[in-house]
């Protein structure tokens, strides 16, 4: 018996962790920047699918994302309904031409690599977003794999 009491309270351990408490976005489906105990909402686009000589880009309107974070791992929580936070990808932007874009095809070759992300789930639908790497300064965008929404931000 004493050999197995620790391994079963190991396995009750997650079981007896606290539960999320701190702030929930206000609207779902919108990724929200954490900032301490504040939440900021991403730049939420539509990015437009460009054919060019051989390449595949998605532009996205405007130079630079309203949006700004000084941390170079953000976390992001989500409140999904319709998106999955599992299907999420993050992307490094170039801003060219007064626009930003991701060049995601060249000549039938994938160009454009997702930058990992942890997900873990907080409760119900409530998910937290984790880079798992250091960003460089510039502007990032997250997309869902399946659509050309855009959920866009910089790193200054």
């Amino acid at each position: 018996m004493r050999k197995w009491l620790p391994i079963v309270l190991l396995c009750c351990a997650p079981l007896l962790a606290d539960t999320y408490d701190g702030p929930r976005p206000p609207k779902p489906d919108l990724p929200y920047l954490m900032h301490a105990d504040n939440l900021i909402p991403t730049e939420s686009l539509e990015a437009q699918q460009e054919n060019r000589k051989g390449e595949v880009a998605y532009a996205i309107s405007g130079a630079n994302s309203t949006v700004r974070t000084p941390l170079s791992s953000p976390a992001f929580l989500i409140l999904t309904e319709q998106l999955q936070a599992d299907r999420l990808r993050l992307y490094k932007l170039v801003s060219k031409g007064g626009q930003r874009e991701v060049l995601v095809s060249r000549k039938n070759k994938l160009v454009a690599r997702p930058i990992r992300l942890n997900v873990t789930p907080l409760g119900g639908n409530l998910y937290k977003l984790e880079v798992d790497e250091i960003l460089d300064n510039g502007e990032y965008s997250l997309s869902p794999t399946d659509s050309n929404q855009v959920f866009c931000f910089q790193i200054y």
